[in-house]
């Protein structure tokens, strides 16, 4: 029996001595999504920027908008700050502006988690007027930006554009 108890409490510190942290798996997700957004971007030509599925739907580059301000939003919250930006959607119209404004509202949020810690990640913060966490929030912003990255998707795949998330992947390097 004491030589499983051993086993067991040795497998368990194992294991929390090679977990990530929780700022490491949450940036491991956020960063997926804002590389298949800034590619996203970068790859839909600009005469479909404009395009909407119908009136009643942000246009594609008006979602490229409102997510550089979102990083903006969620990303100052966390850091204890008033938003620096917040007005992307509607005053960026081109391919290059949007393009520029999104790449560094990311810029922005990368700033954030590389200064923020695990302890400082669970402090409580105020978001939306409610009670939160610093990685609570975080993972909200990375929820939010795959949702509308859904909606990159649909927009690309309308107009005949593979989007990056879908695109083949390189072949692994053989070993020596």
């Amino acid at each position: 029996m004491k030589i499983l108890l051993c086993m067991t409490l040795l497998s368990v510190s194992a294991f929390a001595q090679s977990a990530p942290s929780l700022k490491a798996g949450s940036m491991g997700t956020y960063t997926m999504a804002k590389n298949n957004v800034l590619k996203a971007a970068a790859k839909m030509p600009e005469e479909n920027f404009a395009f909407k599925p119908s009136d009643d739907v942000r246009s594609f580059g008006q979602i490229v908008g409102h997510l550089a301000d979102a990083q903006y939003l969620f990303c100052s919250a966390v850091k204890g700050e008033k938003a620096p930006k917040g007005d992307v959607e509607k005053t960026a119209t081109t391919k290059a502006a949007l393009n520029t404004e999104l790449k560094a509202a990311f810029d922005y949020c990368d700033a954030v988690y590389a200064s923020a810690t695990d302890d400082s990640l669970m402090k409580p913060i105020k978001f939306f007027g409610r009670d939160s966490t610093g990685i609570a929030t975080l993972d909200f912003n990375t929820a939010h930006t795959f949702e509308h990255y859904g909606n990159i998707v649909t927009y690309m795949r309308i107009k005949g554009i593979v989007p990056p998330s879908s695109e083949p992947r390189p072949a692994p390097k053989k070993a020596n």
